[in-house]
């Protein structure tokens, strides 16, 4: 059995802009990806709205992603592969991070999976660095997200340089999908699937299924 964790944000939770509550299992982008990989995979869902690369959260509380990450690797060792797919709330005016630091906190995380013996044999599991989407037009949280939509649109090229300094592989998610506009930071139901039948043909050529 290959173990993939998937640790995320509210868009790996799978928060509906329209209905404003959790998609179910099978359409979000994770379920969507277990459906396509199939028997012989196990698609670990570790998603949390509003978490965030290495930032504490003044008003939200605990959502630093470098707090959570290793507990998660430990709890859910041995695993083949890890997916990271974090930034858009590193976007939030509240944190005042530029997009260099954005990628820097990625780089963070990528160095507690580099020192953890969460993979297979007691060695570190490989890990698939996934830029997010850009924001798109923003509505009632543009105040929380001022200067997002510019920020997200530097990730992937800064996401995809780290990854190569790092020997991950590297995917921009934002070649395959868009935020809806209802909120301008969601996912809808159709880029799930989108999302997840594309990770799944990366997921195989990086673990050669």
């Amino acid at each position: 059995m290959r173990e993939i964790l998937c640790f995320g944000d509210s868009n790996t939770w799978g928060y509906d802009p329209v209905t404003r509550q959790r998609f179910p299992g099978n359409v979000r982008w994770t379920g969507v990806l277990q459906a396509a990989l199939g028997q012989g995979f196990r698609v670990i869902e570790e998603g949390l709205n509003g978490r965030t690369t290495v930032w504490e959260d003044p008003v939200e509380g605990d959502k630093m992603g470098k707090r959570h990450l290793l507990p998660c690797l430990e709890s859910q060792a041995p695993l083949d592969l890890v997916i990271l797919l974090l930034g858009t709330n590193d976007t939030k005016k509240r944190y005042s991070a530029p997009a260099t630091d954005i990628a820097a906190g990625v780089g963070v995380l990528l160095d507690i999976v580099a020192r953890s013996a969460a993979g297979r044999e007691g060695k570190a599991p490989p890990v698939l660095v996934m830029a997010p989407a850009p924001l798109t037009k923003l509505t009632e949280l543009d105040q929380m997200f001022e200067g997002g939509v510019e920020k997200s649109r530097a990730l992937a090229p800064l996401y995809a340089e780290l990854a190569k300094a790092r020997g991950c592989p590297f995917f921009d998610a934002g070649t395959v999908i868009r935020c809806s506009d209802l909120d301008g930071i969601h996912l809808e139901a159709a880029a799930h699937r989108a999302l997840g039948e594309a990770v799944a043909r990366e997921v195989k050529k990086i673990l050669r299924a």
